[in-house]
């Protein structure tokens, strides 16, 4: 038969394996950025598209906007968008260079008097947001906003005026933590895995450790989530995992585990998979559009970190 260059028929069965199956879901819920993403990672795709796709979220004051944090409607540059996008670079090997100045400079423009970022800009005012991100008028600079974004900006050796103060920030924050709740330990996480003083980072991870045990922000047994507390304001399941704070071998949250510990926690989110292939938002929904452009990112983290610890998705 000859080629006429037409793809190939869709399979007439539903795919087996979860890797598979996620794969499916992707294309039939994902947006365009997370179907290429999908691709780099697991199907031998390119850089250059993903990076593409990217550019739609991209405002002219070099930070990003549109929704590309699901949770944050409407066009304006936000902290969070930014951090996310900087997550999509870094994943695939382009956070740096111009568009990391161009970051910076956004950066630069909404940090507060001490140098560190916002959860939310006052500029998202009249756009729809989640109702547990509020916005107000004079935000403090936040732990949860600037951590994983400074992190991210070493890890790349990205170099500029405006880290030197939000890295102070970030260790004054991380290393005054007493009471805590999940979401912050992970953005302490994010920025002690990548700070460049790796002595006073271990040392603080290692303390941190203590704190997520002793005030059991870690769900260590999956079998009785009710022996562990949800931090307040999360919904009523969102338990947080050894996984969701290690989410690589490599991250010194790891050593805050042990091995039976962690094998629950990985077994626990590979059982996660949904019918449809997906993997569940655990936070609080509040629209069906941005919890559907959430599942993906979801499947596509959940997918990632059982790779990263070696398990097969197959």
């Amino acid at each position: 038969m000859a080629d006429t260059g037409a793809a190939p028929p869709p399979p007439t069965s539903p795919p087996h394996g979860a890797l598979a199956r996620a794969e499916r879901f992707v294309w039939l819920t994902a947006r365009v950025l997370e179907q290429h993403l999908f691709a780099h990672h697991f199907r031998g795709g390119g850089a250059a598209p993903v990076e593409r796709a990217l550019d739609a979220y991209r405002n002219d004051d070099g930070g990003y906007g549109h929704a590309l944090e699901p949770d944050l409607r409407g066009p304006v540059s936000q902290p969070l968008h930014t951090a996310r996008a900087l997550r999509v670079l870094d994943a695939v090997g382009r956070c740096g260079g111009r568009r990391a100045e161009d970051v910076c400079r956004y950066l630069t423009s909404v940090s507060t008097a001490d140098g560190a970022l916002p959860g939310i800009h006052p500029s998202q005012r009249g756009y729809p947001a989640a109702p547990f991100v509020p916005v107000v008028d004079d935000p403090p600079g936040e732990l949860l906003a600037t951590g994983p974004v400074v992190g991210l900006l070493h890890r790349n050796e990205v170099w500029h005026p405006w880290l030197f103060r939000a890295t102070d920030f970030c260790w004054q924050a991380a290393e005054s933590l007493e009471r805590s709740h999940p979401y912050e330990i992970e953005a302490a996480v994010a920025f002690l895995d990548h700070a460049p003083d790796r002595a006073r980072a271990e040392a603080a991870a290692e303390r941190l450790g203590r704190l997520v045990r002793e005030q059991r922000l870690a769900a260590l047994d999956p079998d009785d989530l009710d022996a562990y507390p949800v931090a307040a304001g999360y919904a009523p399941d969102e338990h947080h995992f050894p996984h969701d704070y290690a989410r690589t071998p490599g991250s010194l949250a790891r050593a805050w585990f042990t091995d039976e510990e962690m094998a629950r926690s990985l077994d626990f989110l590979s059982a996660e998979q949904r019918e449809d292939g997906g993997w569940p938002v655990r936070w609080r929904q509040w629209a069906a559009g941005p919890s559907l452009e959430a599942r993906s990112l979801v499947t596509i983290e959940a997918l990632r970190t059982l790779v990263a610890h070696g398990r097969a998705v197959d």
